[in-house]
């Protein structure tokens, strides 16, 4: 029988947590009390060392890396979670109840992304809120950046392995499917898939 008081197995529950945080809302309340104090002191970390708002009962895994430097703020709203190794990079503001899934790659370039509330990113999809020019007579590494913001609307699941470029919005109760990519905005309820992404369907009757 497995000593849940042990601590090799709270180095595995806390793993497990790292990369499925939704089970952190069904932890029994022993398991839950050591699981808070763990969230508390970390979440105490990213506050004293970047620019982030953490909303109430929000889980980040301490291997995913948050990055907002004063101008570029994270903003996270209630019961949202963030799994391992993602790497977010303000400015970006998460609204309620996000699951935002391992390996996730955001970057809010000048203008930001949004995420409504109770949307879904499934592992490893990525959005980029900024963009390099491509003249000839330049390397690519001496291009101006750009910058127009990324909309992720309330109630959204993009699929494992989507991107996202600069400048799209995805409307309300959208779904991307897997290995897409997202190159022009979405409307309300569309279902895309595809590269570049095409509407399939309807999430309404």
């Amino acid at each position: 029988m497995t000593d849940i008081t042990s601590d090799r197995y709270r180095l595995q529950h806390k793993l497990r947590l790292s990369y499925m945080p939704w089970l952190y809302a069904r932890l029994k309340p022993a398991q839950r009390q050591w699981a808070q104090e763990w969230q508390d002191e970390w979440q105490r970390y990213l506050l004293a060392m970047e620019t982030i708002q953490i909303g109430n009962n929000c889980f980040i895994a301490p291997e995913a890396r948050l990055f907002a430097e004063p101008g570029r703020p994270i903003v996270i709203g209630d019961d949202s979670y963030i799994a391992a190794d993602c790497v977010i990079h303000g400015p970006i503001n998460i609204g309620k109840g996000v699951s935002i899934n391992h390996h996730v790659c955001l970057d809010g370039g000048s203008k930001g992304i949004q995420i409504g509330d109770h949307s879904r990113l499934a592992a490893y999809s990525h959005a980029y809120a900024f963009n390099h020019g491509m003249e000839s007579e330049r390397l690519i590494s001496a291009q101006p950046v750009t910058s127009k913001g990324i909309c992720i609307g309330r109630d959204v699941w993009i699929g494992a392995n989507a991107g996202i470029v600069d400048g799209v919005s995805i409307g309300d109760y959208a779904v991307v499917g897997m290995n897409s990519l997202v190159s022009k905005s979405v409307a309300d309820y569309s279902k895309v898939a595809g590269n570049p992404a095409k509407v399939i369907g309807s999430r309404k009757k």
